[in-house]
């Protein structure tokens, strides 16, 4: 009998482990479609800045005077540089995330994101309004995190027409204990009985788009399954005809100085 316990112990175990790893990947096959809805935009991006590096180049090569060539350097360091960020970010991105939590400055993981959005927003022509507090740190997976902003804005921008309206928040909810993040848009919006099913697995109020992404039902359950391994909270709020805001509310800090002032004490 104790041989059969400590057998069905153990298959517990697996079992366990098994869920454990398949949520992993499925967090990671999400970040990976995010990736994907943004591949156009980030493709077209890449040839403005290698069309810009040419041509100044080219101007560079031609014109002899210190004053130009400068000039022709300066513009093709900028663009370097720009491409560098986005880069980097795509790879920070997509790269499998750690278990690490520790002090995140709110507006910094949101502007690392916007890089990679940034075009595929413009090309859509969705305006952004913000309304960021400065030096608003939160507890946090920063690469978790940003998979979830990502996943929101994303979803934001498939949601509105061409010409739409993305407003960005930040607050620093002292008397709750919360660094918030507000995501809306000026989209469709969702009607009540739908609103309560959104965070389900596999349930989706949208169709795919041309290039086949989104209307998997994965992301919002993903991002609530984030949520609730940082010990927070994602508000949703919808009118139909008027948009839909989420709101993440994460276990706020102080900056890391304040935090290693707080815990010498």
């Amino acid at each position: 009998m104790a041989t059969l316990v400590m057998s069905d112990q153990q298959r517990i175990q697996e079992l366990e482990q098994l869920v454990k790893m398949l949520e992993e990947q499925l967090m990671q096959t999400q970040r990976l479609s995010s990736v994907g809805a943004l591949a156009s935009s980030i493709t077209h991006e890449f040839n403005n800045i290698l069309t810009t590096v040419i041509n100044y180049a080219k101007m560079g090569v031609r014109h002899k005077d210190a004053k130009t060539r400068d000039k022709a350097f300066d513009r093709i360091l900028s663009a370097g540089q720009r491409a560098t960020k986005i880069t980097t970010g795509m790879l920070a991105y997509a790269r499998t995330s750690s278990d690490r939590f520790e002090p995140c400055e709110m507006n910094k993981l949101l502007q690392d994101v916007l890089i990679l959005v940034q075009k595929d927003l413009q090309m859509h022509r969705i305006g952004i309004d913000e309304d960021l507090q400065p030096g608003v740190w939160a507890i946090v997976n920063s690469s978790q995190i940003q998979q979830i902003i990502m996943n929101l804005i994303v979803n934001g921008r498939q949601a509105m027409g061409e010409g739409g309206r993305l407003k960005l928040t930040i607050r620093d909810n002292v008397e709750e204990g919360w660094a918030e993040l507000s995501i809306g848009d000026s989209g469709c919006g969702i009607p009540n009985d739908k609103l309560q099913k959104i965070f389900d697995p596999f349930y989706t109020t949208k169709k795919a788009d041309a290039r086949g992404q989104g209307g998997t039902g994965i992301g919002l359950s993903v991002c609530r399954k984030i949520i609730e391994a940082h010990k927070g909270r994602l508000r949703v709020e919808s009118e139909v005809g008027k948009g839909t805001t989420f709101t993440l509310k994460l276990p706020r800090s102080g900056s890391p100085a304040g935090l290693i002032d707080t815990s010498a004490a």
